[in-house]
């Protein structure tokens, strides 16, 4: 009667609660179906136009009855924004004001509610109409009456009823027929045997010292004692789940589901080794199919675990410092890496001191250097007490980490508080650190290929205390991050190696010439240095040759192939070549010196280098640019605007043997010659138009110095260090006043070298240089006599002022004259022998219309030469 009771009382319970969710549904579908049916209205093509046009109502009242009686609601009903209808069902309601406070879709929000109101109470739903601009031009409402909701849910009332009949009668078969099968089970004993045989059972079974688990036919858990709980951690509601649910490990889970007997298996079970017993039963026809498993809890093995767990914990520390120490070439970032593989897993705190020397790129003297720099500290809890990270330490003679960097092994400190020896660097510093709670230290040399690096140290103040067995992983971290910091020192030496050959091969001071106002800059790459050079050579005849030029690679075999190219280009200048010519003798000396260092096994090459050689004459204005491979020079005039020298596109050196073609321009005063490397117009995707590009609207921004044109161009093109090397070259081109030149025809006549002699000391004497006329009367007198006798004519002299004085005589021949060696009593042969004494320097330049002979004077102290700007 009781189980009747309670079923009774459970159904009606039921029907209640059904009743309840039916119409909660009902009213919940009917929201969904409303919402669903005004937003799809609302965002319907043509909706929003139609609320601006004149006339609405026309054009929404026939698509809203069609999507009405389409959806099945009872109205959908189109309003503006001051809640005025456009349509409705109830034609009398078109252009009355509906009831609601719709501010919310004002505001942009979709919803629905239960409207209680005129003409009907009904579930409503209020959805805003936007328009392009995401504006709301008005409101679309669809609902469903009360009435139509009710009737859907009371049409279900009778088959709830009869479903609840049905469940009453069911539940009650089930309790018969539950009891009759409890007693048969029971073998018809009463419930106070079957307590008392319960009691039993539990008290004998959870008194046990060894877990007990019974496993059903069905791979469930059926029954789990005290201890079995303890030892596999099991959830309070484990019986009857299936062994694969309660979180074992899936080895454990075959051994008590397998069906074979198992005598002490160990498994790892929540930290814990465990021996396992199995036993199935059932197997003769007597008692249940399953099996029985008892747990033993092995303190041996399990402390015999926690060391195989430190173990595995240390060789994954080693393993993941070969792959995460050493990642780049960096002696600072090195240390940085072992202090935060460290910290937490085996220190609380690492600090890495090392020598001011491997800083730098230098092996420190062993026995000499003491005082050590603090490059790294990491802490588990931040800000660390004692010595900063670029703080500056000194070791003294009595502290145990000056014993460790003289060569001592690895030292363990168990006990902070009791040892004194690692206290005397900084005794206060070291108090802070013990009141902080750090127990334990471990120093370690930092000691690679026989260098002492540094020192690495190990705190401890939250973890555990230093072992004896903590000092080798330590030891063996240190000493792989000893090599890595090795490696760094030793390309930072290197590298500094090959900064300093390269600055050396670099020109230091720009010389002294009139001709061009000349500003450089040059920034090595990322990587290292690399071959980009520049140069600027004065010529004869005031002229200036403009050189900017880039070798394949990185490095010192870079480096030192440009210092080959530099001296070469050099040795070449000074012989007044045209830049054509140039070029072609640099061609054929990298090929030459390509075939000679591939025969000595040298693998660098000259081949490929890149170059572009501009004579500059400031008297006609004139500049000749030949170029090899290497990017155009751009031109800025003086009225800003730039353009890029049409330079003829010749192949690299040592690539080609077609003869190398100039261009001629003109360069305006003030205007500015700029030369540069690819490394400033080469962007990282390797698209030299788009660098070539920025570089002129860059350089149209600039101010006229040439100075200051530098400056703009590398924060404008290159804001951080390249990936390339860049050398830029800018020069703005002066012109030579015509105060400061003078120039005469030679007639064919050796009576007319007197005259035009005498109007060389005359001009002389007008520009303030009577001091040197009588060495340059000499000079001129052999210069011109010597031209009028075995040259051509036409003849030319030409006077130049600026910081030298200079002479050129010129003619149409293009026999060159040679110094020879007099006997004792030849009348001739002295002439060129008394100009190259008299004369600081003295030459030969062709031209194509013959050759000038020149010399040059350096001039006495005096208020100094016109300007030249």
């Amino acid at each position: 009667m009781l189980q009747l009771l309670v079923v009774l009382l459970l159904a009606v319970l039921s029907a209640i609660t059904l009743v309840y969710e039916t119409r909660s549904e009902a009213v919940n579908g009917a929201r969904r179906e409303v919402l669903a049916v005004a937003a799809g209205f609302a965002s319907s093509p043509g909706v929003a136009a139609a609320l601006k046009s004149p006339n609405p109502t026309a054009v929404l009242q026939p698509l809203a009855e069609k999507a009405r009686r389409t959806s099945g609601v009872d109205f959908v009903v189109v309003l503006n924004r001051n809640g005025v209808r456009y349509t409705d069902a109830r034609y009398p309601l078109i252009g009355r004001r509906a009831g609601g406070d719709f501010s919310r879709a004002l505001a942009g929000e979709s919803y629905t509610e239960w409207f209680k109101g005129k003409p009907t109470d009904a579930v409503r739903a209020v959805v805003p109409v936007t328009d392009t601009d995401r504006n709301v031009v008005g409101i679309v409402t669809a609902g469903l009456e009360t009435s139509t909701v009710s009737g859907a849910f009371y049409r279900q009332l009778p088959l709830l009823a009869a479903g609840v009949a049905g469940s009453l009668v069911l539940a009650t078969g089930a309790a018969w027929l539950v009891n009759r099968r409890l007693r048969r089970q029971t073998h018809g004993l009463g419930p106070t045997e079957v307590t008392r045989m319960y009691e039993h059972h539990d008290a004998v079974l959870h008194a046990a010292r060894e877990g007990v688990v019974v496993i059903g036919a069905d791979g469930r858990l059926s029954l789990a004692n005290d201890e079995a709980r303890r030892l596999l951690q099991l959830p309070a509601d484990a019986e009857q789940r299936s062994l694969r649910d309660l979180g074992l490990p899936s080895s454990m889970v075959r051994l008590l589901a397998s069906e074979r007997s198992v005598d002490d298996a160990v498994q790892p079970v929540g930290g814990r080794l465990l021996a396992v017993n199995v036993r199935r039963t059932g197997r003769d026809g007597e008692g249940p199919v399953g099996g029985v498993a008892t747990l033993r809890d092995t303190t041996e093995l399990r402390a015999l675990a926690g060391r195989a767990e430190v173990a595995r914990e240390r060789l994954e520390l080693l393993y993941r410092a070969s792959a995460e120490i050493g990642s780049t070439l960096d002696v600072v970032r090195t240390a940085e890496e072992l202090a935060d593989l460290v910290v937490p897993q085996f220190a609380d705190v690492v600090t890495v001191d090392l020598f001011d020397a491997v800083l730098c790129g230098d092996e420190p003297t062993p026995g000499v250097a003491s005082s050590v720099r603090r490059v790294a500290v990491r802490g588990a809890d931040g800000a660390w007490p004692w010595h900063e990270t670029g703080s500056g330490l000194e070791y003294g003679p009595v502290t145990r980490q000056r014993r460790t960097t003289d060569g001592d092994d690895a030292v363990l400190v168990p006990d902070l508080a009791r040892s004194q020896g690692w206290r005397a660097a900084d005794p206060e510093g070291a108090q802070r650190v013990l009141q902080l709670g750090f127990h334990s230290l471990i120093t370690v040399p930092l000691r690679a290929r026989g260098v002492m690096l540094g020192l690495v140290m190990f705190w401890r103040g939250r973890r555990s205390p230093f072992q004896p067995d903590d000092v080798s992983p330590a030891a063996e971290l240190t000493a792989r991050a000893a090599v890595c910091i090795d490696n760094a020192r030793r390309y930072t030496r290197e590298h500094a190696t090959a900064v300093s050959l390269q600055r050396s091969l670099l020109p230091r001071d720009l010389p002294p010439q009139d001709a061009v106002e000349a500003a450089h800059r040059y920034l090595p790459a990322r990587s290292g240095v690399g071959g980009d050079w520049f140069d600027v050579i004065p010529l004869s005849g005031a002229r200036v040759a403009l050189v900017v030029g880039d070798v394949v690679g990185h490095g010192l075999q870079a480096a030192a192939t440009m210092g080959r190219l530099r001296t070469a280009v050099l040795n070449f200048s000074a012989l007044d070549l045209p830049p054509e010519d140039l070029l072609f003798h640099l061609d054929q000396l990298a090929t030459r010196l390509d075939a000679a260092d591939q025969t000595g096994g040298e693998e660098h090459t000259v081949t490929g280098a890149t170059l572009v050689y501009a004579v500059y004459d400031p008297i006609d204005g004139r500049c000749v640019v030949a170029g090899a491979g290497h990017p155009p020079p751009a031109l800025v005039l003086p009225d800003g605007s730039v353009e890029f020298v049409d330079v003829p596109a010749n192949l690299p050196l040592g690539l080609g043997s077609v003869p190398f073609q100039t261009a001629e321009v003109g360069l305006p005063r003030g205007s500015r010659l700029v030369l540069y490397t690819d490394g400033l117009v080469e962007n990282r995707d390797g698209n030299i138009d788009t660098g070539l590009e920025l570089l002129r609207s860059v350089l149209a921004r600039t101010e006229p110095s040439s100075e200051s044109t530098c400056g703009t161009v590398i924060d404008a093109m290159v804001p951080d260090r390249s990936r390339d090397d860049v050398a830029l070259l800018v020069a703005a081109a002066r012109r030579f006043p015509a105060e400061d030149m003078a120039q005469w025809d030679v007639p064919a006549d050796f009576a007319a070298v007197g005259a035009v002699r005498a109007r060389c000391m005359r001009q002389l004497e007008s520009w303030g240089l009577a001091d040197t006329g009588f060495t340059t009367e000499l000079i001129l007198s052999e210069l011109i006599t010597n031209a009028v006798r075995y040259g051509a004519p036409p003849v030319t002299v030409r006077l130049l002022r600026h910081h030298l004085l200079i002479c050129e005589v010129r003619d149409a021949s293009s026999t060159a004259p040679r110094v020879v060696q007099a006997a004792e009593f030849d009348e001739g042969g002295r002439g060129l022998f008394l100009v190259a004494q008299l004369a600081d320097r003295w030459g030969v330049r062709y031209t194509r219309h013959g050759k000038v002979i020149w010399t040059e004077q350096s001039l006495a102290p005096d208020p100094g030469p016109a300007d030249h700007g």
